[in-house]
């Protein structure tokens, strides 16, 4: 009897853990991503091509509901950003009590994100020099592109300091809600007792903010699907044809330095296994190439570098708003391949001297480069200035630059996030099982990622 019962027990036990095993089979969030994007894809090819001059399509469809979702998912992201940068900053900024921790990390982020984008700018001169892309017989009469005026090096170091920090918050005026952020917790350590209470409510608000990130998550997949079903119904491809050979030098260079260049860094630097990186990366790279933004992707690049890779908040609250803002190299690559393309366009020969002042000027212009969409092509009219290429030629590529400029910000966060773990190791605020565990962090459903955290720090 006693044999009898055990069996049913083992027979329980057994059926119950398959049951578990069949419920936790669900789509994880990069598979549901994924399926949006192609649907949505799918969707707007097919509508475009049954319907292409459907004014019902394009004022309810387009323009209505598809906007309408797209917009707010976009929104919603943008809606953490300012609370979320100050917020974790502050909190790091807190626990680094010592003035010369704050200056190395600082100097070891920013060392690091140019080093980064020095290597992004000449890798595509090189390849675009040897693939040559541009052909003489494509300038086009009359075209025209008014580019907007690029602050100076001067001005982004003068405007480094808030006048006033609320209007940076309102503006959305990443370098200056840093600069303000980092003398905030800086202030927080300094005061004893009362400082202690603030940070605890400031640690607070964090977890708060963290919460909603994840909230916001769940709704990526029906936001990716709407950008995604536009973009297919709105992107004029009658240009692609004239500047497919400059897109697939561009393409190439970002995949290439995405998955080739930056896991070599990771392993270099770090040690660690480039592959486990990649795959807890997809997420955030998802995003980003969704929403063709640096500023709306770093909330979702803040949760995943925290619970997935295992980076301690206060490396990750500076790093990360920080790489958003100054580590562009996905921008760079696009500016140092369109340079050498225009100049062959227009057969202007560019000497040795002219490509490393197109290195040195896009790199230090990257620090002054705001992470929202499209902001690459005004930088890029800076540097064509600096090299004296005519403005115009910009009007050539700027047809396929919003797909160049989805890769690119894929590319961008992934930088930001192989430097917050390379530096975090050195650092010794890294937290090495979290992140060779494939499991941590993942959204799913009862899925609680801080208690998941936790239990690896009690283990390591």
């Amino acid at each position: 009897m006693v044999g009898f019962n055990a069996q049913i027990e083992k027979h329980k036990n057994y059926t119950g853990s398959t049951m578990s095993a069949t419920k936790t089979k669900k789509l994880g969030l990069t598979s549901k991503i994924i399926i949006g994007m192609f649907t949505g894809i799918i969707l707007g090819l097919l509508l475009r091509n049954l319907f292409p001059e459907s004014d019902f399509i394009k004022e309810y469809i387009t323009e209505g509901v598809l906007n309408v979702i797209g917009t707010i998912f976009i929104s919603s992201l943008k809606m953490l950003v300012v609370p979320l940068v100050f917020v974790s900053l502050v909190c790091g900024t807190c626990s680094l009590s010592e003035p010369s921790k704050v200056g190395r990390l600082g100097g070891k982020t920013i060392a690091f994100y140019l080093f980064t984008t020095a290597i992004a700018l000449s890798m595509a001169i090189l390849v675009a020099v040897a693939v040559h892309p541009g052909n003489a017989s494509m300038v086009v009469e009359g075209m025209q592109f008014d580019a907007k005026q690029a602050p100076s090096l001067s001005d982004v170091l003068i405007n480094l300091v808030p006048t006033n920090p609320l209007h940076a918050m309102s503006e959305g005026n990443m370098l200056q809600i840093i600069i303000f952020a980092v003398i905030f917790g800086f202030a927080i350590s300094h005061i004893g007792e009362r400082g202690a209470r603030v940070a605890a409510l400031f640690n607070d608000l964090n977890e708060v903010i963290m919460r909603v990130v994840t909230l916001i998550m769940q709704l990526a997949p029906y936001g990716v699907f709407a950008l995604m079903a536009k973009l297919a119904l709105t992107l004029g491809m009658e240009t692609f044809g004239s500047v497919v050979k400059y897109f697939f030098v561009v393409l190439g260079v970002l995949l290439i330095h995405a998955f080739v260049v930056y896991p070599t860094l990771l392993k270099l630097f770090s040690g660690l296994n480039p592959f486990t990186f990649i795959r807890k990366i997809r997420d955030v790279q998802l995003f980003a190439f969704s929403t063709a933004s640096s500023n709306a992707t770093l909330p979702v690049t803040i949760e995943t570098a925290e619970h997935r890779m295992g980076v301690d908040n206060k490396i990750a609250s500076f790093t990360l708003p920080l790489g958003a803002t100054i580590n562009m190299d996905g921008t760079a690559i696009m500016q140092g391949v369109a340079t050498v393309f225009i100049a062959q366009v227009f057969g202007i020969e560019l000497t040795i001297t002219d490509y490393a002042m197109v290195v040195i000027t896009a790199t230090l212009a990257s620090i002054g480069t705001a992470g929202v969409p499209g902001v690459g092509l005004i930088m890029l009219a800076m540097v064509l200035n600096q090299v004296g290429l005519p403005v115009e030629g910009i009007a050539l590529i700027i047809g396929v630059d919003r797909l160049l400029d989805m890769v690119r910000t894929a590319v961008n966060v992934t930088g930001d996030t192989v430097a917050t773990v390379v530096i975090a190791k050195s650092e010794g605020e890294f937290d090495e099982a979290l992140f060779n565990d494939t499991q941590a962090g993942k959204v799913a459903p009862g899925f609680n990622a801080e208690v998941h955290a936790e239990e690896h720090k009690v283990n390591r």
